[in-house]
């Protein structure tokens, strides 16, 4: 059996809950498992745990996302087709359900399925049988039906998009996935596990996150999740060439502000002193600085600072940086 346990990473509470939930979901008999979760948080690797952890594990596992299909071709998809049931059907077609006989089948965005499909899958979930689109007789399958969506499936209900029916026969075991943003330093434990597994995919030996990088990325609020930081990092490995992330390598989706702020407090000293003393060591670093940059013209300096001449050097003077 694969070690399912290491697919979910992290070490929040919320994710070590949901991962002993897993378990004991996969080994009951339960037949139908509802999983939430915003997009890119880790649906289709939760359905795959659970039928990995469970006795099914060496059956198939069956994936569909229901708003992939036009709702035309959906039923056909689902339950498979007799030949001539339709203009086009030339021969028999097996569907999804019967593939997944003994294993396991993932609905994703089910809240997607036509109100009329809806209804047939709410009766093979009752019965364990279903008809082939043109066939006269039922055929039997065990399938345990894992469906997933990004929406609250009950205001789905009270809008008229869902039969309600349907909704409490897949509620009975229901997974929430938190969002990345709610995870506190998994994000950061993610990135390092996304950064070995690129290392290794691109023979590269990329150190980790700049600490200002890191920053960057615990105030993020990352709205496509995993998905998205998977991604981000692939792209750096790509596109560049240092061997640390850096803030000049992330897109300008992530906002400038949150790279400035990670700036400024990483050129803060360090608490240590007295207020007075702090005050002075990095009113220091700043008139340094503005001399460094002004190639030591002072008028430049005060100039760039907005300090008249005079005061620039009275606060140098004042700072031991020059004498009267």
């Amino acid at each position: 059996m694969a070690d399912y346990k290491n697919e979910l990473i992290g070490s929040h509470p919320d994710v070590l809950a949901l991962r002993k939930l897993v378990e004991r979901v996969a080994r009951s008999p339960v037949r139908t498992v509802l999983i939430y979760g915003e997009t890119g948080t880790g649906k289709g690797l939760v359905a795959r745990m659970i039928h990995r952890a469970s006795s099914r594990a060496d059956r198939k596992f069956v994936d569909l996302n229901c708003a992939a299909i036009p709702a035309s071709l959906m039923e056909s998809e689902l339950f498979g087709h007799e030949r001539g049931a339709f203009t086009g059907a030339v021969e028999r077609k097996v569907g999804l359900v019967e593939t997944a006989n003994q294993g396991s089948i993932f609905l994703d965005e089910i809240r997607e399925m036509d109100l009329t499909l809806q209804a047939k899958l709410l009766s093979l979930l009752d019965t364990q049988q279903f008809r082939r689109v043109g066939a006269v007789k039922m055929t039997s399958v065990d399938v345990r039906f894992i469906a997933a969506t990004n929406k609250v499936l009950l205001s789905e209900v009270n809008s008229g998009k869902f039969r309600e029916d349907l909704y409490y026969r897949l509620q009975v075991v229901a997974l929430n996935i938190p969002a990345l943003r709610e995870r506190g330093e998994d994000v950061i434990t993610l990135a390092e596990h996304f950064i070995e597994r690129y290392n290794r995919q691109y023979g590269r030996n990329v150190r980790g996150l700049h600490p200002e990088t890191a920053d960057i990325f615990r105030a993020y609020r990352w709205p496509g999740n995993v998905r998205e930081l998977e991604n981000l990092l692939e792209r750096i490995f790509i596109l560049e060439d240092e061997d640390e992330i850096l803030p000049s390598h992330l897109p300008d989706r992530i906002p400038r502000s949150l790279r400035e702020s990670a700036a400024t407090a990483e050129a803060l000293p360090v608490v240590d002193g007295s207020f007075h003393d702090m005050t002075a060591a990095f009113q220091r670093q700043i008139l340094l600085r503005a001399l460094e940059q002004a190639a030591g013209n002072v008028q430049t300096a005060a100039d760039q600072l907005g300090l008249s001449r005079h005061a620039l050097r009275h606060q140098l003077i004042k700072l031991g940086l020059k004498q009267s």
